[in-house]
């Protein structure tokens, strides 16, 4: 099978991810959503031809973002074009965080008995990604805010331990690519298997739904993470970074 190419892919993780305000200048998208996540608030480019008054426009998306009372960031993928990324350069901006996208073919997968799916806005499953993310309060408003923005379907997965919620994720279905998000583990319950067992009754229920591709966002030194999905079958399809101000 042959995979989607990256503007499947990010048209896929927009949906999934959208940000509380967006707003467009042509192929480029703005998204701020109070800081929760850098995807969900920064700026970036779904074609590398539009690349016209880069500059220009780069310094007004980061005004923008300042108005929001956000850090300037540009996402960068294989879709920004060099135009932007000289235009970048020029004005000092400098590359962070870099990051993958991984995806694979997705056939019928078992669901994990261990695991129970949730409405993505359900208060529970909102309170267990809070406690194993060890978010505060406001981060986690924040993370409930961008996720009543979310119109396709989604659902919260959350795997027990007997009567405990030890790991969760979130899966969303957008244009057949189950995408996986927020993937975390109690720390006293790690390397037991758990979050495999999330991620994959997470694809049963997508493959249920019609996806036929799962992929997922990971930072490059994530190698616990890495490691997991490499051996669930997912493969790098491309590299993907952010840019900020030199001077912060």
């Amino acid at each position: 099978m042959t995979l989607p190419d990256t503007l499947a892919f990010e048209r896929a993780g927009l949906r999934a991810w959208p940000g509380i305000e967006v707003e467009w200048d042509g192929a480029w998208v703005r998204r701020a959503s109070g800081r929760y996540t850098k995807r969900s608030n920064s700026v970036q480019c779904f074609d590398p031809a539009d690349e016209d008054d880069a500059e220009m426009r780069i310094l007004a998306a980061a005004r923008w973002m300042q108005q929001r009372d956000l850090p300037p960031v540009m996402r960068i993928t294989p879709l920004t074009g060099p135009g932007v990324l000289a235009a970048l350069d020029r004005l000092g901006w400098r590359d962070v965080e870099p990051c993958q996208l991984l995806a694979m073919p997705l056939g019928p997968t078992e669901p994990d008995p261990r695991v129970r799916l949730f409405d993505l806005l359900d208060p529970v499953f909102l309170d267990i990604q809070q406690r194993l993310q060890a978010y505060s309060d406001q981060t986690a408003a924040g993370m409930r805010a961008l996720l009543e923005r979310v119109d396709i379907p989604a659902a919260g997965l959350v795997a027990y331990a007997g009567d405990v919620p030890v790991a969760s994720a979130l899966m969303d279905v957008a244009d057949g690519i189950a995408v996986a998000g927020n993937v975390v583990t109690d720390p006293a319950f790690r390397r037991q298997g758990l979050a495999g067992a999330v991620m994959r009754s997470g694809l049963a229920w997508a493959h249920g739904l019609g996806a036929h591709t799962a992929a997922l966002n990971v930072v490059g030194d994530n190698h616990g993470a890495q490691a997991l999905y490499r051996g669930m079958g997912y493969t790098r399809q491309y590299d993907y970074s952010y840019r900020i101000p030199g001077a912060l």
